[in-house]
């Protein structure tokens, strides 16, 4: 028997970032618990596969697409009003966008630096800032930011990533305190060493990747699949009570020295 606490039939997700990779997995995630889902990306084009697909593995899943540029405040402002207005209200969000730009931090030139934070901070606060009125207005909601382990820790060649995870993790908490008593949860999930396209060239090095696993305990890289459950607890009412907090879906790289 299903529980109910994990029902998220009735709600519609937006997850930003979902026409593939950890986006998109989540996105699944969520339409086989019950959610409708509007995938986002800049790409109209690929993002209309990524439905397509969706539609095709989740039987009788609402899908939709809103292409527009996270970073872009006015196209944020503008497509939030046009998906509540034309599909659903937003009962769940997901701040997924994200790039990597990697460089030492003496050579980083601004124009890397600034990219990666507008992409993996700025953006949250601006796709959050559009949709949690709405939430507040209606007594409910769910924000879930997508972190990382980055959010505590670094290596070299990642500091403006870091940097932008780390103040996402703070930017969650800050959401959650001034929210919740709106209704609203917010909280983040840190992934850690994920087998995605970002990570394809790390994947591919043999010596990296052999670290990487040495490092982790559960000695592997993580799927993108699970990533689902946490997504799924932290979007449902199973999470009612839980608020500012960072779960970390890392193979336990976060509990060893």
């Amino acid at each position: 028997m299903n529980n109910p606490l994990f029902d998220l039939t009735g709600r519609t997700a937006l997850v930003t970032g979902s026409s593939q990779g950890l986006g998109l997995a989540m996105a699944r995630g969520l339409a086989e618990g019950g959610a409708a889902v509007v995938l986002n990306g800049r790409d109209a084009k690929k993002l209309a596969g990524a439905a397509d697909a969706l539609g095709a593995e989740v039987a009788g899943a609402r899908v939709a697409t809103a292409a527009f540029d996270v970073t872009d405040g006015a196209a944020v402002a503008r497509e939030v009003a046009r998906i509540e207005s034309e599909f659903a209200p937003i009962d769940i969000l997901v701040n997924n966008a994200g790039i990597q730009r990697r460089a030492p931090l003496a050579e980083m030139t601004e124009a890397q630096w600034r990219e990666v934070l507008d992409t993996n901070l700025t953006s949250v606060f601006l796709v959050a800032r559009a949709v949690a009125p709405r939430m507040i207005a209606r007594g409910a909601g769910k924000i879930v930011n997508i972190c990382s382990v980055m959010s505590d820790v670094t290596r070299p060649t990642i500091g403006n990533y870091a940097a932008a995870k780390g103040g996402l993790k703070m930017l969650t908490k800050a959401m959650a305190v001034e929210w919740a008593k709106h209704g609203l949860q917010c909280n983040g999930i840190a992934p850690g060493y994920m087998v995605t396209e970002l990570n394809r060239p790390l994947i591919e090095n043999a010596e990296f990747n052999k670290w990487i696993c040495g490092r982790t305990p559960a000695g592997r890289w993580g799927k993108p699949e699970e990533l689902v459950g946490a997504a799924v607890f932290l979007s449902s009412r199973a999470s009612d009570f839980v608020n500012g907090q960072l779960l970390a879906v890392d193979g336990g790289l976060l509990a060893a020295l």
